[in-house]
């Protein structure tokens, strides 16, 4: 039976002399508090503080870096209780998972298990068919005790700082409830909506008329006239920051915008409300508006994040089936430097605004990205996401980026997690590799020791931090 563990050295470089220097710069930030400011965690999760029911609706359900390859390997996920399919024989789909175990080597999903079973369940065997029942008990048996409880182990991690993701109308009564939380001591580091106005701004989504007369509704205003819109918008955020919100996250087929006066706009949301509006109407009036949110942002502070480049539902049958987020949304190809321009052109240059600039095309790093956020005081490059939020991604992401752009135009890692167990594991990977690439370039000769340590804490504390407005 082979063991599972976790070497002490693990992801930092070969080569003794400048592992030495790895191990250095990793001991100064490897007890952090976590700065999670862009991921997907339920506040319920925290608020509720309920057990998690068992090991599959723990590792399997929710995690579509896991279901995916499965699928690929021809497991029937209606077995494994896959988005809209119920759960309804947890063991037996923690057994399919055990079986399958392999498919992970070499993966960051992998890496992120390991580290959650060694560090959080004491697993010291990997998961195989013989010992699925006796590893799902094991599991379970952790999952009954009280420190296992999601607030518990928030403040154990420890999370200084956690960002959920949430819709416009969201009531925000949860994040109302955590901050009480938080005031009176029983959770030890903030907790913050993040305004994601996705449906309401994208026309080719079929609920696009129904939210926008939401959204419109909530003012007392008409979906078809822009000024009722636009002030819509302004008293979502604002209600937002009063919950202590310090980003708004857009989610955009491409980082496409567009500068366009009020008629123009107007005439845009009037005949995309109608129904009748073109895919191309859309588009401009998406691009459109992520100029206008630049706009707002210099008004109210938030900091604009943007995560484009994915091919949504790309299984039409899986999509219909399971529903969104089920392992089928594909990367694209991502263009920022022509497509961002009119945005640029009138808001590049103001150093209040933070534009943190994602994308899953790595091509895109060292040709657009770095040479933006090296030049305009707006932009900041966002770390290495889904895709390539893997070990070999993010040192390459490092070497793409940072001869043009250096270190002081990064986000900080974004762990875009809906997996709560696995924070942890994907901030103290992303700590190792900085620890990784910082020690070559002492070692060739590129960085003084000292500044190395300088940045290796910067990059985990201060610079997200600052970034993102945590005051």
């Amino acid at each position: 039976m082979e063991s599972l563990e976790l070497n002490p050295d693990r992801l930092f470089p070969v080569e003794p002399s400048i592992r030495e220097v790895a191990r250095e710069l990793y001991e100064i930030v490897k007890d952090l508090p976590i700065i999670s400011p862009h991921g997907h965690v339920e506040p319920r999760l925290l608020l509720d503080n309920a057990a998690f029911p068992n090991a599959s609706e723990l590792f399997l359900r929710y995690d579509h870096y896991v279901f995916r390859l499965l699928n690929a390997a021809g497991v029937d996920l209606n077995g494994i209780g896959v988005g809209k399919v119920a759960m309804t024989k947890p063991r037996e789909a923690w057994r399919v998972f055990c079986q399958h175990w392999h498919l992970f080597d070499g993966t960051a999903s992998g890496y992120w298990l390991t580290h959650v079973f060694v560090t959080l369940f004491g697993i010291d065997e990997e998961p195989n068919t013989q010992n699925a029942d006796v590893l799902y008990d094991r599991i379970g048996a952790r999952l009954a005790e009280a420190d296992f409880r999601p607030r518990a182990l928030f403040n154990s991690f420890p999370i200084a700082f956690l960002a959920t993701t949430d819709d416009p109308l969201d009531s925000l009564e949860d994040h109302a409830a955590l901050a009480k939380l938080t005031s009176q001591g029983e959770l030890g580091g903030r907790i913050a909506p993040t305004w994601r106005p996705d449906v309401y701004v994208n026309g080719r989504k079929p609920e696009f008329r129904e939210r926008v007369e939401a959204l419109t509704a909530s003012v007392g205003g008409a979906p078809d006239n822009l000024g009722d819109y636009l002030r819509a918008m302004r008293e979502s955020r604002s209600r937002f920051i009063a919950r202590g919100a310090v980003s708004a996250d857009f989610g955009v087929a491409q980082p496409a915008a567009l500068d366009l006066d009020d008629r123009e706009l107007a005439g845009l949301l009037k005949v995309l409300v109608s129904g009748e509006g073109s895919d191309a109407q859309a588009d401009a009036f998406e691009a459109a508006m992520l100029t206008r949110f630049a706009q707002m942002s210099l008004e109210d502070g938030l900091v604009m994040t943007v995560h484009p480049g994915v091919f949504r539902n790309h299984s039409t049958a899986a999509f219909n089936h399971f529903g969104a987020d089920t392992g089928h949304d594909i990367p694209v190809a991502t263009e920022y430097t022509r497509s961002l321009r009119p945005l640029l052109e009138r808001y590049g240059h103001e150093p209040d605004l933070h534009l943190v600039l994602f994308t899953l095309d790595e091509t895109v790093y060292s040709r657009e990205i770095a040479p933006l956020a090296g030049y305009y005081p707006s932009v900041y490059i966002g770390a290495p996401w889904w895709f390539i939020d893997a070990p070999d991604s993010i040192l390459r992401f490092h070497a793409a980026t940072t001869e043009t752009a250096g270190f002081s135009r990064l986000s900080g890692f974004i762990d875009d997690t809906r997996a709560f167990l696995s924070i942890p594991a994907r901030h103290d990977m992303n700590r190792r590799l900085d620890a990784a690439f910082l020690a070559r370039y002492v070692c060739e000769g590129r960085l003084p020791l000292s500044s190395a340590k300088y940045w290796i804490h910067r990059l985990n504390d201060e610079q997200p931090r600052e970034i993102f407005k945590l005051h």
